[in-house]
Formats: C-alpha cells, sequence, structure tokens
C-alpha cells in the first residue's frame, strides 16, 4: 500500500514546481473562502481591470500612448456605467415595484385557475393533493414575504456596501490598468526563475479566460437587448425586467436558460393566457434561446471552451456552491483552468510495475 503511495507521490509530486503549484493553490483557495468577502471589491475590479486590459492593449497596438490608452478607456467605462445607472436601473426598479404590486392579484387568479383543474381533469390531479399543493405553495410564499421583510430591514448596510463599491472599484480598477506591468513583474518576483508549467498554464488561461469573459458579455448584451426588443414589439408587460433576467441567463449554461423560462411563461399566461399573443411570445423566446445556443455560442466560443456539457454543469455546480454568483459566472474558465493544470502538470516517467 505504501509503495503505491509512493510511486503515485513520486509520479506527480517529485518536481519542485508542482510542490509549489500545490501551495499556491491552497494559499488562493484559503484567502478566498477565509477573506473573500473582505476582498470582494479587490476581486470585482480585477475582474472589470481584465476585461478592459484587451481594449487597452488594441489602443496601444494603434500607438496610443500607454496612460492614454487607459484614461480613454477607463472615462468610457465610466460613462457606460452612469448610462446604466441613471437610465437603465430606474426602469428596472420601477417595474421591478409594478410586478411586486400585481404579484398578490397573480397569486390570485392563479389560484382560482388551479382550483378548476380537479373538475376538468379528475384522473390527473385530487383535490387532496391540490390543497395539499396549494398549503405547500402558501407556506413557501410566507417565507418569502418574511425574507424579503428582512431584506429591506437590512437595505441600509447593502446601501453603505454599494457605496463602497462605487468609490473604491474605480479607483482600483484604473490604477490596476496603469500599473500592469509593475504589478505582474512585483507578483513574479515572488515566483521561482524556473517555471515553466506555470508560464504554459498562465499564457493558456489567459487567452481561454479573455475569450471566454468577453464573449459572455457580448452574449449577455446581445440577447438582452434582442429580447427587450422583441417584447416591447409584442407588448409583454415588465418588458425590461424580463430582458434583463434572460440576458443574465446566458451566463448559468443550460440551467440558467430552464430557470428564466419559468417568469416569461407565468407572466405570459397572467396578460393573455392561452391565446394566440401568448404562442407568439412563446415561438419569439424560443427563436432567441435556439440563435442563442447554436449561433451565438459557436461563435463566440469556438476556439475559448472545450468541455463536456457534463463537466460544464457539473462546474456550474460546484463552483457555485463554492462561490455563489462569481462562482457561478467564472465556473467555465475555472474547469479550464483544472483542466489545463492536469494537462500541464509535470509529471515523472511511468513507474515501473510493483513485481515482475
Amino acid at each position: 500500500m505504501w509503495k503505491v503511495v509512493d510511486n503515485w507521490i513520486n509520479r506527480y509530486f517529485a518536481d519542485e514546481e508542482a510542490v509549489l503549484l500545490v501551495l499556491l493553490i491552497a494559499f488562493t483557495l484559503l484567502v478566498i473562502v477565509t477573506m473573500g468577502q473582505v476582498l470582494a471589491p479587490f476581486l470585482a475590479a480585477l475582474v472589470l481591470a481584465f476585461l478592459l486590459q484587451g481594449v487597452v492593449s488594441l489602443l496601444k497596438r494603434w500607438h496610443f500612448p500607454h496612460l492614454m490608452a487607459v484614461v480613454l478607456v477607463f472615462c468610457a467605462f465610466i460613462s457606460l456605467f452612469f448610462v446604466v445607472v441613471i437610465f437603465l436601473f430606474p426602469i428596472f426598479i420601477e417595474q421591478m415595484s409594478r410586478l411586486l404590486k400585481e404579484l398578490p392579484g397573480m397569486i390570485v387568479h392563479w389560484k382560482e385557475v388551479v382550483l378548476l383543474l380537479p373538475e376538468r381533469y379528475p384522473h390527473l390531479i385530487s383535490e387532496a393533493r391540490l390543497a395539499e399543493f396549494i398549503a405547500y405553495v402558501q407556506k413557501e410564499s410566507a417565507q418569502f414575504a418574511e425574507a424579503a421583510v428582512g431584506f429591506s430591514m437590512g437595505i441600509f448596510p447593502g446601501v453603505m456596501m454599494v457605496l463602497v463599491y462605487l468609490v473604491l472599484v474605480p479607483l482600483l480598477v484604473f490604477f490596476m490598468l496603469k500599473d500592469r506591468d509593475q504589478l505582474m513583474q512585483a507578483a513574479a518576483s515572488l515566483l521561482p526563475e524556473r517555471r515553466p508549467v506555470m508560464k504554459l498554464v498562465w499564457r493558456e488561461m489567459t487567452v481561454q479566460i479573455a475569450n471566454y469573459v468577453r464573449g459572455k458579455a457580448i452574449e449577455v448584451t446581445l440577447v438582452g437587448v434582442a429580447t427587450y426588443a422583441c417584447f416591447v414589439m409584442l407588448g409583454v408587460n415588465y418588458a425590461a425586467l424580463l430582458a434583463l433576467m434572460v440576458g443574465l441567463s446566458v451566463v448559468i449554461p443550460y440551467i440558467g436558460a430552464a430557470v428564466v423560462t419559468v417568469p416569461v411563461v407565468l407572466v405570459g399566461l397572467f396578460q393573455w393566457g392561452w391565446g394566440s399573443d401568448f404562442f407568439w411570445l412563446f415561438f419569439a423566446y424560443s427563436v432567441i434561446q435556439f440563435i442563442d445556443g447554436n449561433v451565438l455560442v459557436p461563435l463566440l466560443f469556438s476556439e475559448a471552451v472545450n468541455l463536456h456539457p457534463i463537466f460544464i454543469v457539473l462546474a456550474v455546480l460546484v463552483f457555485g456552491g463554492l462561490w455563489g454568483l462569481w462562482g457561478v459566472f467564472f465556473a467555465i474558465p475555472l474547469a479550464t483552468l483544472v483542466k489545463a493544470l492536469y494537462n500541464a502538470w509535470p509529471r515523472n516517467e511511468s513507474p515501473k510495475p510493483l513485481s515482475d
């Protein structure tokens, strides 16, 4: 038994860099798990700076000075942020508040519809089962109302945290873009000079994560805008709110599309019932999902991600469970990192058999 363990250790951890990689990964995970909330503004700024660095590099290839490129990109980022806050955010808030006001009426309407099911389909559902289901829904609704009250009571600390993000994150993004080379050199000086595996993984992951994150940003924007335009033309209530949900749903592969279909269908049924307008809504929504899955995703991510769907869903579940929304968003890049580490991990030659 010990010889098997010894052979396995000699095969995968005989190289000095392999041991260093294990320690570095363990330290990074420990810091994120124990100090994730404290470092959240720094991590958010790091992600944004990573996204904007591609634009800075593009301007520098067009012979813009480094500082000018950074200032132009940063100003564009701040301008876009204020456009979203001033023009789009109030629309989402208004539609959300309107939906919450109409939610009791929607619940009563659907309760009346559900109560008619035993009469229409007695062979499929009984009154006893229906009563149990309604009691369960009422219980869950009460718990949701309590959670909503608790959220409203604790909104002041949330507002303070938002103010911290509004000040710290843009400041950190600017300095990360401006002093990128110095920061990278300082980080590299802490590592050994001979690090072929780390360099290989870094090059692969820089390309993979950059393509994936930028591709996701483009996909979210295109799907959200297309959904909003389509819903406005069809006259769907809460078009902006539903479009935001549909756009953000593409962040979670497979699962997001299934989850966001529920509110779209419920709003359509409450607004029109089983009529032609509802079926046009469902048809348009299905076309958007089809184009996203069969045109946009292959076009944007054909070279960025090469993972089996089972591993993608598993990565979403694992990393989402560990780090919430951030884990869900970066599930595929993190899974790609695991794959790159496995492929590039230093190995000795296969050990000799234990006995001839």
